[in-house]
């Protein structure tokens, strides 16, 4: 006899999905998502919906976009702000509004925000190309360590876009190296427009062009290791969905790169106007088509690939996947910074034992004092790097190792961090010693106050960290701090004799004193 199964219990008190959006505007076009978040943390697309721009052919051409781009692309924000009403989503909290390349580019980028701003509410935030590899990096990994073939291996990750190259290298989730290069697609099309030639000559100034940045690529990235090409992007996605009945556009697609490079010459051979009409293109993706197709093809025979793996995932996906962990740096991703804060500190031969345990006791005491600074997880890490590299410039000139260290780290395009980040742990860096933070310091006074307020909390942390290793040998490892009065009081567990880190803790403890409004005492064991 059967067994009768009771339905399932219905939670009343289960928490419903969250709905979220984000809005990227690209070079050729503005892109909406919408999808929601459950709570497990699981994202599911609900939405899609694309409109095009000619913002990229503008801010590429003369660096400014026109009233009437700048009209148009706040019209159709206007329109995508009904559908998101029809949604639900109208908090700032649900809803992420970004610009790549073209509107980082404008010269009149501001006045493009603003007036987004005024039509419809929107902040629009210009993301740099730090923030994008992140987006990447976070986008791309999942598929990488589900691969049996790429899990460990070292892969070489590229987008052609609009505008730039954006390539990462990573090996066993790790990152190897990660850069942008000045090479997109409508960037090549405007080379095409200005240079005039003949119709038989184009495809050979596309190549020359390409070429140029290839050898960049070439020196950056050695090609004598073992290595995979991994593509995402909408050019490659349409190329491999034309070329494989099969791919369920989920999965790691396998894509021939003698099948690319027969597509390439194919697509190269035709106006926008074919392409639409032969493979059901819209117009956005005719015109991009050729170049970014020739630059990926290029690619894989400059690094001898049979064949190129392409990824499904965009830039709006990484966004959705940022708002469903809530913005926040995982401890994977706050690894792979201080991974590439570590390879640039070997570059100028520092004394690594004495960086990792400054780092280690900064750490400690930004944990410790959390009540006193009352910054986030994302302040850690900036006081970790620069703790790493505060001597970084000591190879340079050591009486002025400071201020070099400074211009190394504002310049070393380390991975992860943007261009305000690498400020302020340039700046971090730079207040090790003696000065006092000034208006006057380079990229200092150009701060907002909360970021000045920032730099000088970090750095006066910084300071005792150092006192507490001024020995260089490593005796200090832990620490308990404890609030008495007006005084922050560090007991060294373990530790007898503490002399000569009370001489040094009196020397640097005058910022913490003046940024925090305590005296420090160092006292040994408890």
């Amino acid at each position: 006899m059967a067994q009768l199964v009771p339905p399932p219990t219905i939670s009343l008190h289960s928490t419903p999905p969250r709905p979220v959006a984000v809005i990227d505007i690209g070079a050729t076009s503005i892109r909406m998502a919408i999808a929601e978040i459950h709570a497990d943390g699981e994202v599911r697309t609900l939405d899609t919906l694309v409109q095009p721009v000619n913002l990229g052919r503008e801010a590429f051409d003369v660096r400014r976009l026109s009233r009437a781009s700048i009209e148009k692309a706040a019209g159709i924000l206007k329109k995508y702000q009904r559908v998101l009403k029809e949604y639900g989503i109208t908090g700032p909290q649900d809803l992420r509004v970004v610009a790549t390349t073209a509107v980082r580019e404008a010269l009149n980028r501001l006045a493009f925000t603003d007036r987004v701003f005024i039509v419809t509410g929107l902040n629009v935030e210009p993301i740099d190309e730090a923030e994008v590899n992140r987006i990447t990096y976070m986008g791309i990994t999942p598929h990488l360590r589900s691969h049996p073939e790429l899990a460990d291996a070292r892969s070489v990750v590229v987008e052609v876009g609009g505008g730039n190259t954006e390539l990462l290298v990573i090996r066993s989730g790790n990152v190897l190296h990660s850069q942008s290069y000045r090479l997109g697609s409508l960037r090549l099309l405007q080379l095409l427009d200005d240079a005039n030639v003949s119709a038989s000559r184009r495809r050979i100034l596309l190549e020359s062009h390409i070429r140029r940045t290839l050898d960049l690529i070439l020196e950056e990235v050695h090609s004598d290791a073992m290595i995979h090409l991994v593509a995402f992007g909408g050019d490659m996605r349409f190329a491999a969905h034309q070329l494989l009945d099969d791919w369920d556009g989920t999965s790691l697609a396998q894509l021939s790169t003698d099948r690319l490079i027969e597509f390439t010459n194919e697509v190269l051979k035709l106006d926008d106007d074919a392409i639409v009409k032969r493979f059901g293109a819209s117009f956005i993706e005719a015109e991009t088509l050729g170049p970014a197709l020739l630059a990926y093809s290029m690619l894989a025979q400059a690094f001898n690939q049979s064949l190129v793996y392409v990824c499904d995932t965009n830039l709006r996906d990484g966004l959705l996947h940022d708002m469903a962990i809530g913005g926040e740096w995982t401890a994977e991703f706050r690894n792979q910074i201080v991974r590439s804060a570590l390879t640039l500190g070997r570059r100028f031969d520092f004394d690594e034992t004495h960086a990792r345990n400054v780092a280690e006791l900064a750490r400690k005491l930004f944990e410790q004092l959390g009540a006193e600074h009352q910054l986030d997880q994302r302040h850690e890490v900036i006081l970790h790097v620069a703790a790493l590299l505060h001597e970084i410039g000591m190879m340079i000139n050591v009486r002025s190792n400071h201020k070099h260290a400074l211009y190394v780290i504002r310049h070393s395009g380390l991975f992860g961090l943007s261009k305000s980040e690498l400020l302020q742990v340039g700046l971090v860096a730079r207040y090790y010693r003696r000065a006092y933070p000034q208006p006057s310091h380079e990229g200092y006074g150009s701060l907002e106050r909360e970021d000045r307020v920032v730099v000088a909390k970090l750095a006066a942390i910084l300071r005792i960290a150092i006192a507490l290793d001024d020995t260089r040998s490593g005796r200090i490892r832990e620490i308990e701090c404890v609030r008495e009065a007006r005084q922050l009081v560090i007991h060294v567990p373990g530790v007898d004799d503490v002399s000569l880190e009370q001489v040094a803790m009196r020397q640097n403890a005058g910022l913490f004193r003046d940024v925090f409004g305590m005296l420090v005492l160092l006292r040994a064991g408890k």
